[in-house]
């Protein structure tokens, strides 16, 4: 049995503005379907994160194991865009 290896991205201590932010740019460059673990100590992480999941059409896999808290998620194909300056509202749809 194989298991796959995680893109593991250290957001450390930041809020989960900051975080949110980064973790977007890390995201827009790896393909999808790949899993990502994502470390974060903000005790808002646990529930910012699957929000941000369900916002942005990314998968979210829920707590992993390790040292520091930890969540996994996997890259979407079609992840639907938030706006530059605040990662937790959608982008503005052109019509």
């Amino acid at each position: 049995m194989t298991t796959e290896e995680p893109v593991v991205i250290d957001g450390g201590d930041k809020s989960c503005v900051r975080l949110l932010l980064e973790l977007r740019a890390h995201l827009a460059g790896l393909p999808p379907g790949t899993l990502v673990h994502l470390l974060a100590s903000d005790p808002a992480a646990p529930i910012d994160l699957p929000a941000w999941c369900h916002l942005t059409g990314h998968h979210y896999e829920g707590p992993v194991p390790a040292d520091t808290p930890a969540y996994a998620l996997r890259v979407a194909a079609d992840a639907r865009p938030t706006r530059p300056d605040a990662p937790w509202r959608p982008a503005a749809q052109e019509f």
